[in-house]
């Protein structure tokens, strides 16, 4: 499940060193507050896929080329982190100062990885398989806090069941699994891209 991608390039020195940088303010601030944590990072986290599949789709439209499932599975990957995020609003209710957070975060996210996809592409999908690997390190914590007795494993909320199709009766111990399934498939993908695009540059 810890899978580490390791960095071989400066490129990928770089994205390893922004995503470490960006896990610092988080540990300060929420310290161990995994639901309030999870709801502030799942708003970045679905901001890099809608970039980058609608940067792929206009790719796509430009050169007149197919492209090869990465619009689909960029725009899926958003709404599986923003379903992520609908989960978690139920079960930890943000405050408002981290919804004031949450506005600020977004939008330099926003822009901040859009203007380094138009550049790097690889290095924008590194980023996102080191973030991925961050947040399967911060689950995992997380779970553990639930099966200690530390964090309180109440019942997941009827919209992950549906989605996640959980069991009825489901707790937060399962629907964290589940989540860490995801982030962890997401994790390959977004190494496998930049693993992709170096390739494709090396045969240039």
């Amino acid at each position: 499940m810890t899978v580490h991608h390791v960095p071989k390039t400066i490129s990928d020195y770089i994205a390893l060193a922004v995503v470490k940088a960006m896990r610092v303010p988080a540990d300060l601030f929420f310290s161990r507050r995994y639901g309030h944590r999870a709801v502030v990072l799942e708003t970045v986290a679905a901001v890099p896929g809608m970039v980058g599949g609608a940067l792929q789709h206009l790719k796509s439209l430009r050169t007149m080329q197919n492209d090869r499932g990465k619009i689909k599975t960029l725009i899926d990957e958003a709404e599986n982190e923003r379903m992520h995020l609908m989960t978690f609003v139920q079960i930890a209710k943000p405050t408002w100062l981290e919804r004031m957070i949450i506005l600020i975060v977004q939008g330099l996210m926003f822009n901040v990885y859009f203007l380094l996809y138009l550049i790097s592409p690889k290095t924008c999908h590194r980023i996102v398989g080191y973030l991925e690997e961050e947040a399967i390190i911060s689950y995992t914590e997380y779970l553990a806090k639930i099966d200690s007795g530390s964090v309180k494993n109440v019942p997941a909320p009827q919209l992950a069941i549906d989605y996640w199709r959980l069991p009825a009766g489901a707790s937060l111990h399962d629907l964290v699994i589940a989540i860490r399934d995801d982030e962890a498939h997401h994790r390959d993908v977004n190494h496998a891209f930049a693993d992709s695009m170096a390739r494709t540059r090396n045969r240039k």
